[in-house]
């Protein structure tokens, strides 16, 4: 596989992709997903998850299971759950915002992701901003350029390194208006942070936003580390194994408070039983929210703490 696109990245893109193609009422249909990966990252993918069977699913008798209904019940438990749900809720949430005012959107983190190829109505409308790493972002360029996409005008690709990089001047060199009411999305990110990365790019986006702007990101909750579903156990341990280990989790007071620091207030919350409910069950898809995943959009007040945040 292309040692440029990280493990973690390409999984879920194959979960993406594979999930568009194999579900009757998918939960979040990304069609162009699978274009971005070559063929041969699908299959090494493909094989990859067929061969943690055992891992996944223990109590799985192997020689009973045909190969892709086995690998459908994998990816619809495993892989596919959170970046599947996170990005409707996402899609949603950012269609609603633009209805009142919002006029940017950013991605921060935006990796494999492909809305600005398949909402092209939208971005004729609206400017849309990728923000990450450079070589994450190079390699996605090449992956565009390999399937021949055109890359829309309003979409403005922004090379940033969250470590070393002010998140603020990068945008505005861009061209983003901190003026303008805008809408974040932080998807799949906080877990591999500390706290300090977390409190140092909630502070960069407190500088950025204008009033009413949007911020919407996933994280686990307190009880993430510790708990006692296997299959939360096997995304730490496999994220660990390829070389990003998580760090991050968050009760629900101690996110309140780490938000209003930086003036934003929770707007929406999502525990795993509201996303069953509204994202998964809405759909009518044939999966479980993960567990200890909860979903936040908040908001940006001036005037939380006296309009000094």
């Amino acid at each position: 596989m292309n040692n440029k696109a990280s493990i973690t990245a390409l999984m879920s893109s194959f979960g993406r992709a594979f999930h568009a193609s194999n579900e009757r009422h998918p939960v979040f249909a990304d069609y162009l997903a699978k274009e971005l990966m070559t063929a041969e990252e699908y299959t090494a993918v493909q094989n990859y998850i067929l061969g943690g069977a055992q891992f996944f699913e223990p109590e799985i008798i192997i020689e009973r299971q045909e190969p892709k209904e086995l690998l459908r019940k994998l990816v619809n438990v495993h892989i596919a759950p959170s970046p599947l749900c996170r990005a409707s809720y996402t899609e949603a949430s950012l269609k609603t915002a633009v209805l009142t005012g919002t006029k940017q959107y950013v991605m921060l983190g935006a990796g494999m992701d492909t809305f600005a190829f398949r909402e092209t109505e939208f971005l004729s409308k609206y400017r849309v901003f990728e923000v990450d790493h450079p070589l994450t972002q190079a390699d996605k360029l090449e992956r565009i350029a390999r399937t021949g996409w055109t890359v829309p005008d309003n979409l403005i690709f922004v090379s940033t390194d969250f470590t070393s990089d002010s998140l603020a001047e990068r945008l505005i060199a861009a061209g983003f208006d901190p003026s303008a009411k805008s809408f974040f999305s932080w998807l799949g990110v906080t877990y591999y942070l500390s706290a300090e990365a977390i409190d140092t790019t909630l502070s960069a986006l407190s500088s950025l936003c204008a009033d009413d702007s949007s911020l919407v990101f996933d994280y686990p909750d307190e009880n993430f580390f510790d708990a006692p579903e296997k299959r939360v156990q096997n995304t730490i341990m496999m994220a660990k194994a390829g070389g990003e280990p998580m760090r991050s989790a968050f009760s629900y007071s101690e996110l309140e408070k780490l938000l209003e620091k930086h003036g934003f207030l929770i707007y929406e919350l999502l525990t795993p039983d509201d996303i069953q409910r509204d994202v998964i069950n809405k759909a009518g898809a044939d999966m479980k929210a993960f567990e200890h995943v909860n979903y936040c959009l908040a908001v940006r007040k001036m005037k939380v703490h006296g309009g000094n945040a």
